[in-house]
């Protein structure tokens, strides 16, 4: 079992990274109940398979959140629950009747964790957004992109998952151990903005010592240096540069055959238009897989351009079992890894509602109280 083995949540159910910190909790053995609104629930769709990785792991319930009997029903799960987490924009929760005031009346133990985009608060706080828009304001997309084009959407890796779905699941585990010393649970306002303003730490440390342009394109880390970079090749496919140290430098200098022709010192800027061009057409003479022969494995900090199937394919990632096929889904496997409370995949991702006798009965209910909320209407 995983390292969170024991630790038993709700999860209000909702899209894309909300979910998403459910899977890295799940992954790591955490007990969750995924609370799925009834009206959601469609019989009709049960004719094919859930196929959606980012609901695996956990168990799924029906329950009607605007019959009364839902309500108290959740709040009987919090009882029981380490932590709460929900995905709604502030004040829907409150007006449902299981906002984080009546929740932690009845579980004083509890982490109730909210996520936004926007955060609970400020002058945004109620307005619709998504990834781009979160990352957008917290001063992240500005600098994804080339000189002289525009900002490039990095799909939704930055804001949701990263800006959103990790920093919940890091904010439930970080207060799930802090309740266990004080006996107090607290409330997480998990903001995507505020978390994607953190990934770019790196970048304002580097903006203060005057070793960053907010210009776009011109720095070392966003293609503005020709060895930090992609290029495509004979085959029309593409490889990656990372030479970003001397010493890596020098070995794909070396490998390229290009140490001895009088360029221009590594960090010298007067020299990368030469040396794009040097390397633009050089790695069109072969095709991706020739240059594997010739980089891959070595100092030169290179790897090839692999979409989602091929990365499936790659060795070194198979040799890892980074990527797993469950019932002919393939998917990442959970991350990260643990020597001895090794995480895996419990469920495959549920049907909303399938798991709703199981998992009551797990967290408590006896068939008596299943059977009279199921007829009350308040379950399915």
């Amino acid at each position: 079992m995983g390292p969170l083995s024991g630790v038993k949540i709700v999860e209000l159910a909702g899209i894309g990274p909300g979910p998403f910190a459910g899977m890295l909790l799940s992954d790591m053995g955490a007990d969750i109940v995924r609370i799925d609104r009834a009206g959601q629930v469609n019989p009709a769709a049960f004719d094919r398979q859930n196929l959606e990785p980012l609901y695996r792991g956990r168990r799924s319930i029906g329950v009607d959140l605007k019959h009364p009997e839902g309500v108290d029903l959740v709040l009987r799960l919090v009882e029981s629950a380490d932590a709460l987490t929900e995905g709604f924009r502030p004040g829907v929760t409150e007006r449902l009747g299981i906002g984080p005031d009546v929740c932690v009346a009845r579980n004083p133990k509890l982490v109730y964790a909210r996520m936004t985009g926007w955060g609970q608060e400020g002058p945004m706080a109620q307005a619709a957004g998504h990834d781009i828009n979160y990352i957008a304001l917290a001063g992240a997309l500005a600098h994804f992109g080339r000189a002289g084009g525009k900002p490039t959407p990095p799909i939704n890796i930055v804001g949701d998952f990263g800006g959103g779905g990790m920093f919940m699941a890091f904010g439930v585990v970080c207060g799930i151990l802090e309740a266990r010393q004080s006996g107090q649970g607290q409330v997480l306002d998990v903001a995507m903005v505020d978390g994607s303003a953190v990934l770019m730490s790196m970048m304002w440390g580097l903006m203060h010592l005057g070793a960053w342009s907010e210009e776009l394109g011109v720095n070392v880390l966003d293609t503005g240096a020709p060895f930090y970079d992609t290029y495509e090749t004979k085959d029309g496919k593409f490889i990656s540069l990372g030479s970003l140290e001397p010493q890596f430098y020098a070995e794909l200098l070396a490998r390229l055959g290009l140490a001895d022709v009088g360029l221009a010192p590594q960090m010298d800027r007067t020299g990368y238009e030469e040396l794009r061009t040097r390397f633009t057409e050089l790695f069109k003479t072969k095709t991706r897989d020739e240059w594997n022969a010739v980089l891959r494995g070595s100092d030169a900090c290179y790897a090839p351009v692999l979409t989602m199937r091929e990365a499936a394919q790659d060795e070194h990632l198979q040799a890892r079992g980074t990527i797993i096929e469950r019932n002919g889904v393939q998917q990442p496997a959970p991350a990260p890894r643990f020597s001895r409370t090794r995480p895996e995949i419990r469920h495959d991702a549920p049907w909303p509602g399938q798991h709703t006798d199981e998992a009551l009965h797990d967290w408590g209910l006896t068939d008596a109280e299943v059977d009279k909320l199921r007829e009350s209407g308040a379950i399915v």
